[in-house]
């Protein structure tokens, strides 16, 4: 169950509306590196979870505190747009202050559809994809994927931080900035408690006698003159979960071309295509007139 406060979890105070700011401020809602994003990951992610209960329980207190953000974050798009000064051309303040506004930077579709308000859409107008959202079912697996979500997410608050000069959406941004971080904070923490890097690879349920070992520490390098190879941390030396040591190989061909059969006739390619095939069994000669 989840309750709901009148009040927001922070101020937020826009001392002078700005419509092209606005429409920046969406792709903290609705973009891939938006709240609508982390909050829906991490709810599936509790939701699904299996294990114990104190990392669905984290889960579920961070996912819901999202939920706040985005509440934040519209409520600032609204704002943005509410009153929205005419700082546009001449012919665009002879109109009424929605149309100045709108082509003043904001999105038409910010008044079209919502009334001068927030839309589960990013910066550009695209609408929000459950695609962005990331639940696998392994604990160590979503903690990598929060951490990302996380670091993108930080990275875009800064530079919206960077573009306003209203005090206000300074401040509020200032306050998410921080929460980007605390969260970074506690998906790593939670990786250590897990084991950290000796808990590699993911999943490390399965047993890597079964996979081809020849491959699993070596980088391989498509270089076809053999120079150019980016040496560093993964090129040797022990790998980070300490069972191997990384080298460097050069890319070769393991497999043969590939052939196929040919196209079958109720797929209706050109007959020139299914009169002579090369295929992995020879050439086929089809007698279609």
């Amino acid at each position: 169950m989840f309750y709901h406060d009148k009040r927001t979890q922070y101020k937020v105070c826009v001392e002078k509306p700005n419509p092209a700011f606005a429409r920046m401020l969406q792709q903290a809602i609705g973009g891939i590196e938006g709240e609508m994003r982390v909050c829906l990951q991490y709810l599936f992610q509790a939701w699904n979870s299996r294990g114990p209960a104190k990392y669905r329980d984290m889960l579920l207190d961070t996912g819901t505190e999202e939920i706040s953000h985005i509440e934040m974050l519209a409520t600032a798009v609204a704002l943005n747009l509410e009153g929205a000064p005419l700082s546009v051309q001449e012919s665009a303040i002879k109109q009424d202050g929605v149309v100045g506004a709108v082509l003043g930077g904001m999105n038409p579709r910010s008044f079209l559809s919502a009334g001068l308000g927030a839309m589960a859409f990013d910066a550009e107008g695209v609408p929000f994809s459950g695609a962005y959202v990331v639940g696998s079912g392994n604990i160590v697996a979503d903690m990598y994927t929060n951490v990302a979500a996380e670091s993108t997410g930080r990275a875009l608050a800064t530079r919206l931080w960077e573009i306003t000069d209203d005090p206000g959406m300074k401040d509020m941004l200032g306050f998410m900035i921080a929460r980007d971080t605390m969260h970074q904070q506690q998906w790593l923490a939670v990786i250590e408690e897990l084991g950290g890097y000796n808990a590699l690879p993911i999943p490390n349920s399965f047993p890597q006698s079964k996979e081809n070992q020849e491959f699993s520490y070596s980088f391989i390098s498509p270089n076809i003159d053999g120079t150019g190879t980016p040496s560093g941390r993964w090129t040797e030396g022990p790998s980070l979960d300490g069972k191997g040591e990384f080298r460097v190989l050069k890319a070769e061909p393991y497999g043969d071309e590939p052939k196929l059969g040919p196209p079958v006739p109720e797929g209706h390619a050109q007959k020139e295509q299914m009169t002579m095939t090369d295929t992995i069994i020879g050439n086929i000669k089809d007698t279609l007139s």
